[in-house]
């Protein structure tokens, strides 16, 4: 699990599972690094409704099987990184009335902010549709 800083590599990395998903014909609506600070871990959270639908053992072997093309994303990043998140779930639903980002990557860092009076400690954006 990731637990400290988020790096640089590990920024890479996301961008490239990100990349790796959309090249599997996989409809990624949202894909975000987010910061817990409660038990101090950073997770990449994707939504990617038709993979939710499926039940998540299927839907992280489709994950897997797309970090596994990734050669040089190991050992920064694992499947244990990441988190699926229905389109629904709060965190996505509070980052979407601020942030809205087109169907490409970004790079928005979103650091200390307050949305609807929730704190946001860090966040870092590549996909919200």
């Amino acid at each position: 699990m990731v637990t400290q800083a988020l790096t640089q590599e590990l920024i890479d990395a996301g961008e490239k599972l990100l990349e790796a998903l959309d090249a599997s014909g996989l409809n990624v609506r949202a894909a975000f690094w987010f910061f817990s600070p409660e038990p101090g871990v950073w997770k990449l959270m994707l939504s990617i409704p038709r993979l939710v639908g499926q039940g998540p053992k299927k839907a992280y072997k489709r994950i897997q099987a797309c970090l596994a093309k990734i050669p040089d994303a190991a050992p920064s990043l694992s499947l244990d990184d990441v988190a699926l998140v229905e389109a629904g779930s709060p965190v996505l639903k509070l980052l979407r009335s601020a942030i809205q980002t087109g169907s490409g990557i970004s790079g928005i860092r979103f650091t200390n902010n307050v949305i609807n009076g929730v704190v946001i400690h860090d966040a870092h954006i590549y996909r919200l549709l």
